[in-house]
């Protein structure tokens, strides 16, 4: 059966150095182990019953007809340490496709094999992270914050060589509204590329952007994206756990879910990456360190102004009005935590001191803010006494509130892709086992409803099973 993807690719009009094109490194033995037929009715595929079919197109085997594969090249700070040129080291953007509600959406291969950004490396992934990021990917979306999707996995039939040992090869399809990231601005910003500079703003205004009329807009925009992107991650404490600037989506899309983690118990700098030594990206550090990528961002566009003195101040004062943005953004995500529509600079105090409680107490993050809902939020705390001292001034704001269970039920997930259940879920496809897999992208699809059945997954990890480090992987 033929399968039919209604490309309409755009970034592939633009100058060569922009990208390397090349066809993906075909695959020994490809199967499919997950299709997201919701999605891909939204994309406007057609014909994709065949499991063989999909299979060989998104290993890589076989590219559809209007597909116009390429690596993208960017540049980027990782852990604040500037590399001029990086790129699409294991992924390959098949094309475009513009969806049923208009919208352009990127269809992206990851480990596909090496491209000239592989910087040594293979170019492959392995299952574990690739099911990882279909979980947590679509777990997002079903929670309502921006992100990229998983559209398919595709195990490979071959071993992938990561420090456990041999691995099970895999493929990600990846969908996104741009894979454009500040990095992408800052290669052309670096190499003083004025011309590929100036139609790369082009392109991104008009495909994200249309009613920008200037950089210090698009500017604006990005920044407004990412202060409600992040102050979302923290509302269900998400940790990135790898924000350099090559991370960041212009589309202020959540992007690249390399050791990226949910806390279980609340505190401010958790931190679960491997490769993070120093907390840089930790749970409270997010908020900072975003301002700083926007920077880097402002920076990059500075040369498109013609009066860059001029361009330089009203820049700077964008980017140092953004802490007080993501604080509105943060009060905003936390009095609906707790129950408030409308929050208040006295709202954002009980929403902070209840979290400080939570620290102390060593509170689960997602089963306290629930159990507001569903009652025994004391029961979360070491100390229950911390939490009635603070109950009784909440209850009392309460009071004022129209409705404040709806509130609460809609900002407050009953379940989140916890660590230990994502790392056991990939022992056991490693294994061959794929229940436990299906079972969470069931469960994680209606995060907000109750269902009692699977009341397990919501458990806090026993001391035997909690996830200490997460690891890129791929």
């Amino acid at each position: 059966m033929t399968l039919v993807l209604p490309f309409d690719n755009s970034y592939a009009q633009l100058p060569p150095r922009f990208y390397t094109r090349q066809n993906a490194v075909p695959v020994r033995e490809p199967r499919l182990i997950a299709w997201n037929a919701p999605l891909a009715a939204e994309l406007g595929i057609e014909g994709g019953s065949d499991r063989e079919t999909l299979a060989r197109i998104f290993a890589g085997n076989e590219a559809p007809e209007g597909a116009t594969p390429l690596a993208q090249v960017y540049a980027g700070h990782q852990f604040g340490g500037f590399s001029p040129q990086l790129g699409d080291g294991r992924a390959l953007l098949l094309g475009e496709v513009v969806d049923s509600h208009g919208r352009r959406r990127d269809i992206q291969l990851k480990g596909s094999g090496p491209t000239p950004y592989s910087r040594m490396g293979d170019g492959r992934a392995w299952l574990g992270p690739v099911l990882r990021e279909y979980v947590v990917s679509e777990a997002m979306h079903a929670l309502g914050i921006p992100t990229t999707r998983a559209l398919a996995a595709v195990e490979t039939g071959e071993r992938i060589y990561r420090d456990p040992g041999a691995m099970p090869g895999a493929v990600l399809t990846r969908v996104a509204s741009s894979h454009i990231r500040v990095g992408t601005f800052q290669y052309f910003a670096a190499r003083r590329d004025a011309e590929g500079l100036r139609a790369l703003y082009d392109y991104t205004v008009a495909r994200h952007c249309p009613q920008v009329e200037s950089p210090a807009h698009l500017l604006a925009e990005v920044i407004r994206r990412q202060a409600r992107l992040v102050a979302q991650w923290l509302s269900i404490g998400f940790i990135h756990g790898v924000m350099n600037t090559d991370n960041t989506s212009i589309s202020g899309e959540t992007i690249d879910y390399g050791p990226c983690a949910f806390m279980d118990t609340y505190h401010p700098q958790t931190v679960y990456s491997s490769i993070d030594a120093h907390g840089r990206y930790a749970y409270d550090n997010q908020a900072h360190v975003i301002v700083w990528n926007i920077a880097q961002f402002a920076t990059a566009l500075v040369p498109l102004m013609p009066d860059q003195d001029a361009a330089i101040e009203e820049f700077t004062a964008l980017v140092h009005a953004m802490p007080e943005r993501i604080e509105a953004e943060w009060r905003r995500v936390f009095a609906a935590k707790i129950g408030i529509a409308e929050a208040g600079e006295e709202d954002a105090a009980l929403a902070g001191d209840l979290l400080a409680r939570m620290a102390e107490g060593r509170a689960d993050f997602t089963n306290t803010f629930r159990a507001l809902i569903e009652g025994g939020a004391r029961d979360q705390f070491l100390d229950p006494a911390a939490f009635d001292a603070w109950e009784a001034r909440w209850r009392a704001r309460l009071a004022r509130e129209a409705d404040p269970e709806a509130v609460m039920r809609a900002a407050n997930p009953a379940f989140i892709p916890r660590n230990h259940r994502v790392e056991q879920m990939i022992e056991a496809a490693v294994g061959g086992d794929f229940a436990p897999f299906e079972r969470l992208m069931g469960v994680l699809s209606h995060p907000y409803d109750d269902q009692p059945g699977a009341a397990d997954l919501r458990r806090p990890p026993a001391a035997s099973e909690v996830v200490h480090a997460t690891f890129c992987g791929t």
